[in-house]
């Protein structure tokens, strides 16, 4: 926010007095018209034949104070002050040089003498509504520059104090989340001077944060209607977009505020499209062009921070996260305060599995920009995903061959630290078939931990029991559950394990005792040209002497963004080394094909009560030995409420004819009910929970 003492300009002097020996009307002309430089050699001229004349000594202090010399002038007046203790015009000269130095504090004890000396100064007045501004004490500056307007009513210094004081309450309360009172205070400012560029900008920008995006798009488009304000408009009606999820548009608006930019097109609004342009080359995926256009940047600006930052940004997009760090860092040497490098590199140490060091760059971010809003969001985020959480399932499920079975289970993650977490795991499956009238249950309960070794290598271990009662066999029975997670390059994760389970698809099976052995791999690849694949490999070894290998593949493209849209193929190969098809399926080979477009809007982006969702829908070919082909479809969705940033509920189903591993030829449906809940702050104990 722009400070006000920049703003207070107005010539204390009684310029009649003391020039009947010398003109110094040139002097007053170089101070009134800004010409500091001139101004100060002038009167630095007269001095040198009176040195004494007290106006000389006046105007020299202004000119110097106003040329950046501000202590240089604060000790020229208080030579003043000494020789002329009660002289009120050198007073406000002395005051003034306060407000120079940003000697806030000194200069708020220093007016308010002032005023008290003489309510009626509007120099006095307007000189200490100005430091009750620049020290963030908004109602009583608005207090005092009311009283300098009606000493003098209308004047135009005045007037923009009045609308800076109002500018800085309203960003006063944006930074404190007071939304609605910022809202107040501008649109009151609004009122006071119609149409302000200054004014509007700040409005759009409060809607911005305030997440009111079709709010902020009037309001560039009412500065649109500006013609020397349109391209800033365009800049700000791009990013809505962007926030709105419309990228075309964004870049296309980018786009015509970019061709708008001519020779005369000022500096900073230049450098602010081609940022903004840039950025939207970046949210659409044009890579090469927007690296072909950072690079004339650096080229043009070498080493300055916002193209550092435009850099950052696409290498972030294309995942080359260790590249961004790296221009974060240069960032930080050029500026340790800046915020888009403190708060950028918290992001990319994030992505790169470094969170300890995360959550430092953040807590540097809000050192600077207190309260600000991204960063205390990151900063909570990571404490939510740190914090201990239960999520719990009860599901039903039966299918054409009479099996019901009802479920009900509970994960909870307790965290220890960013690196290590307690995992456990209790659940409850009962089982019946109808026809035969078979049943069974199972308890599993497992505890276990989960520990990042290294950013990009996390181990897994569980282990439990399995408590099972069933027609004619009741047992217990040992799990497991091994895995290392391996962000092997970029885009590429890879996950190894090993899983030991017993089967419990249905009560005939359950009552078997049934053990499998699970070696397992998922990898998953993603791109940034929206395209990823994905592939599971299993071997399962059982207690019966069976074995199965299976391979499960599925290619698939990122339509839409938000809410996501993909589409793909999937497909599915099953062989099993014995034939038992009286007791569960297991031909020699099986192959399933399939179609499939998913639709969603993820729980994780989704903000507190906002519905999220996902549906699927798949349909292909399944090939039993040699046998004919049948028609496999597959149906499943979710449907949810996020309550607040700490819980969420969604009912779940399933409908599908796809044959499994244990059974063929049949109908599956399942429909369940999903809480999850972060029940405990975090332990963690970071600023910003």
């Amino acid at each position: 926010m722009r400070t006000l003492k920049s703003l207070f300009t107005i010539s204390f002097l009684a310029f009649t007095l003391c020039f009947s020996a010398q003109n110094m009307q040139e002097g007053f002309t170089y101070l009134e018209t800004g010409q500091y430089a001139k101004a100060e050699q002038f009167f630095n001229d007269i001095l040198k034949d009176y040195p004494n004349n007290k106006t000389a000594r006046l105007c020299y202090g202004r000119a110097i104070g106003l040329n950046g010399k501000a202590e240089a002038a604060n000790a020229l007046f208080s030579d003043l002050l000494k020789d002329y203790p009660n002289d009120f015009e050198v007073k406000l000269n002395y005051g003034e040089s306060l407000l120079w130095n940003s000697n806030f504090k000194d200069a708020k004890s220093y007016y308010k003498g002032l005023v008290t000396e003489d309510p009626k100064s509007f120099a006095a007045l307007l000189g200490f509504a100005n430091t009750l501004s620049n020290l963030k004490e908004y109602e009583d500056a608005l207090t005092y520059v009311k009283k300098a307007l009606e000493v003098s009513p209308g004047n135009p210094n005045a007037l923009t104090s009045k609308k800076y004081i109002y500018l800085g309450y309203a960003y006063q309360n944006q930074q404190g989340q007071n939304y609605e009172k910022a809202e107040e205070l501008l649109i009151k400012n609004l009122g006071l001077f119609n149409d302000d560029k200054d004014t509007l900008l700040n409005l759009g920008n409060l809607y911005l944060i305030w997440e009111k995006y079709d709010e902020a798009q009037n309001i560039y488009n009412r500065l649109a209607e500006q013609s020397e304000h349109k391209i800033i408009a365009l800049n700000g009606l791009a990013l809505v977009s962007h926030l709105k999820g419309k990228e075309k548009q964004a870049l296309a608006l980018s786009t015509e505020a970019y061709n708008s930019i001519t020779d005369s097109t000022d500096a900073t609004i230049k450098q602010q499209t081609k940022e903004r342009y840039t950025q939207a080359l970046i949210w659409n995926k044009k890579f090469k062009a927007a690296s072909e256009l950072i690079n004339q940047l650096m080229a043009e600006y070498p080493n300055e921070n916002w193209v550092l930052a435009l850099r950052a940004t696409l290498n972030i997009y294309k995942s080359n996260f260790k590249n961004s760090l790296e221009d974060y860092d240069q960032i930080l040497v050029n500026d340790s305060t800046s915020f888009d490098g403190n708060l950028g590199k918290a992001n990319v140490l994030k992505a790169l599995g470094r969170t300890d060091e995360a959550y430092t760059s953040a807590e540097n971010t809000l050192k600077f920009y207190d309260k600000q809003k991204d960063a205390t969001n990151f900063i909570n985020q990571l404490d939510l995903s740190f914090s201990p959480t239960i999520e719990t399932k009860a599901s039903h499920t039966f299918d054409n061959g009479d099996n019901k079975a009802y479920t009900f289970s509970a994960n909870v993650i307790y965290p220890l630290s960013t690196k290590l977490q307690l995992l456990g795991n209790y659940s409850y499956r009962t089982t019946n078939n109808s026809v035969t009238d078979v049943s069974a249950s199972a308890n599993n309960l497992s505890f276990g931990l989960s520990y990042q070794l290294i950013p990009n290598l996390t181990l897994k271990g569980i282990a439990g029991l399995n408590s099972a009662e069933a027609e004619n066999n009741d047992y217990n029975q040992l799990l497991a559950n091994l895995s290392l997670n391996i962000k092997t390059f970029k885009l590429q994760t890879l996950e190894l394990g090993y899983k030991r389970q017993v089967e419990s698809f249905n009560a005939e099976l359950l009552d078997r005792e049934l053990v499998q052995n699970n070696y397992y791999a998922n990898y998953n690849l993603s791109t940034n040209f929206n395209l990823g694949w994905y592939t599971q490999l299993i071997h399962t070894s059982q207690n019966d002497g069976n074995t199965r290998n299976l391979l499960f593949t599925s290619l698939y493209y990122n339509i839409l963004p938000k809410p996501g849209l993909k589409a793909g193929v999937n497909y599915q190969h099953i062989t099993f080394k014995d034939q038992v098809p009286t007791i569960y399926f297991s031909p020699e080979k099986f192959n399933a094909y399939e179609v499939f477009i998913n639709l969603i809007k993820d729980e994780a982006i989704a903000k507190p009560k906002e519905w999220f969702y996902n549906l699927t829908g798949a349909f292909g070919y399944q090939f039993i030995e040699d046998d004919p082909k049948q028609t496999a479809y597959r149906v499943q969705g979710a449907f949810g409420y996020k309550f607040s940033e700490r819980s969420l509920l969604n009912v779940y189903g399933t409908h599908s004819n796809i044959a499994s591993a244990t059974a063929a030829g049949f109908t599956f449906t399942e429909v369940g009910l999903r809480f999850k809940w972060v029940f405990m702050r975090s332990i963690l104990k970071k600023s910003g929970s």
